[in-house]
């Protein structure tokens, strides 16, 4: 299993990372892979479908996509028209809140992407704009590197953020619309998969369950996610187990099975693979050592 995870240095003073309007071929595209920042991407143009978390979206310009710290995701570009986007990464100490006497949050479109299962954002021509601009000159700022250029870089990513926070409308129900890509069955499995990781997700158990043969379903499943079923459930459930070593008291052997896992050794190697450090280290905050 090889999810390639993008390595930022955990203990950076400005934790932040710019990929500048981008065309990526599907080629070049970069397999599924994790990581623990927070990412947002602009499209400017070509066609695709990006696969987060459990959906998939088309891919058109003037989309905003929200991916929260440890989210599978992967872009298919097409093959014609691929896809030009600029891609913006974030540690979340950059954003640490500061109280000012209301409850809002400039990470609060992520938030709200990752309650509500919702990652993909339309955007009127004027907030494209808008965006084009502080993205513009978040590029210039990089390059030029003139005193004070990190402040300066900050304050246009909380003017994104600011702006598509208020978009969202956290408050309102999030306006869910069905994908065209991609069986039926697919979707629904990788919507109830979420829910049952700590049961059997084997591929015969899941092929049985959509009616299809093991062979047809690893093949669809493969082309729609980049990842076979194995790597995918495995991620999954290290994800869910990163989530319950912090929000619980659990021990990490109940995690473990709580998490799907048969063994501990088994749950140990590939959480130190994924995750790049420990159960027990990342339970106790140590930030993992990457080349």
């Amino acid at each position: 299993m090889n999810p390639l995870r993008k390595h930022f240095e955990a203990n950076s003073p400005f934790p932040f990372a710019f990929v500048y309007k981008d065309t990526k071929s599907s080629q070049s595209e970069l397999p599924d892979h994790l990581h623990d920042w927070y990412e947002l991407v602009y499209v400017y143009g070509g066609k695709g479908t990006f696969f987060i978390d459990q959906t998939f979206y088309d891919m058109e310009p003037g989309n905003v996509f929200l991916i929260p710290g440890n989210t599978i995701h992967r872009a298919f570009p097409d093959y014609v028209q691929p896809i030009t986007s600029t891609a913006i990464f974030f540690g979340p100490v950059l954003l640490q809140n500061t109280y000012l006497g209301d409850a809002f949050s400039l990470i609060g479109c992520f938030e709200h992407a990752k309650r509500s299962k919702t990652y993909k954002i339309e955007t009127p021509i004027l907030e494209r704009q808008l965006l084009e601009s502080d993205i513009d000159t978040i590029h210039r700022e990089m390059a030029e590197a003139h005193p004070g250029y990190r402040h300066a870089v900050l304050l246009h990513v909380q003017q994104i953020l600011l702006r598509i926070t208020r978009l969202v409308a956290p408050d309102e129900e999030p306006r869910l619309s069905e994908s065209t890509i991609g069986p039926r069955w697919m979707k629904q499995l990788l919507a109830e998969m979420d829910s049952q990781l700590d049961g059997n997700l084997s591929l015969a158990s899941l092929s049985r369950h959509a009616s299809v043969t093991p062979a047809h379903f690893s093949r669809v499943f493969k082309q729609l996610t980049g990842m076979n079923v194995t790597e995918y459930v495995t991620t999954k459930r290290i994800i869910r187990a990163k989530e319950l070593l912090l929000e619980s008291d659990d021990s990490i052997a109940i995690v473990a099975e709580r998490c799907g896992f048969e063994s501990l050794p088994h749950f140990h190697r590939m959480f130190k693979k994924i995750a790049g450090l420990t159960p027990a280290a990342y339970k106790k905050g140590v930030k993992p050592k990457h080349p």
